[in-house]
């Protein structure tokens, strides 16, 4: 049995150009701040620099750049001007929201309480302060009709009640509906 000694030969060391890649935010900043163009760097221009910086870039790495010009544009990092990507000049004022701005809030002086917000709903009527309390009203269940509310029950049907209205003169019940069209008798013709 020999033994044979395996020496594990030590990792290679990644090379500058195989370092992961930086985030894409700050590839993005360090080519704007690269190509230093008064009037900003386009997208074009942005993917090029990038492209030659960095190896190993991903598939959909104009997708991935698109996306992320948008965020920083949106975040307010980079300023979006005929069609070219800029830093933002620092002494501008900032930008405005859309639609019509809030109405400043008046400073109240130290020590005093804010009142509470207004309830919601209708606000009831204004009582007159010399006017007597009113006195609890008895639940009462009519409104003082003496009928009580809502639709009164069906009557039974009883034989003196509804004689008149349930046989007619036959003296068989009428059947429900419109009764049939009663024809003339016909004399037969040619006698």
């Amino acid at each position: 049995m020999a033994t044979e000694e395996t020496s594990n030969p030590p990792p290679p060391q990644p090379s500058p150009a195989a370092l992961p890649l930086p985030q894409y935010p700050e590839m993005i900043i360090a080519a704007i701040e690269a190509l230093n163009d008064k009037n900003g760097s386009n997208k074009s221009a942005i993917a090029r620099y990038i492209e030659s910086t960095y190896t190993d870039l991903p598939a959909a790495h104009s997708t991935l750049l698109s996306h992320h010009l948008n965020k920083l544009k949106q975040s307010g990092q980079l300023v979006l001007l005929k069609n070219n990507y800029m830093k933002p000049d620092p002494n501008a004022p900032p930008k405005r929201g859309r639609g019509r701005p809030p109405k400043p809030k008046a400073q109240l002086p130290p020590g005093a309480a804010m009142s509470p917000p207004r309830p919601r709903g209708r606000p009831p009527k204004p009582r007159d302060p010399f006017a007597p309390p009113p006195l609890p009203k008895a639940k009462s269940p009519s409104s003082g009709t003496g009928r009580p509310r809502g639709r009164p029950p069906k009557k039974a049907k009883t034989a003196t009640a509804s004689a008149p209205s349930a046989a007619p003169a036959g003296g068989a019940p009428r059947g429900r509906g419109r009764p049939p069209k009663v024809k003339p008798a016909v004399a037969p013709v040619g006698c």
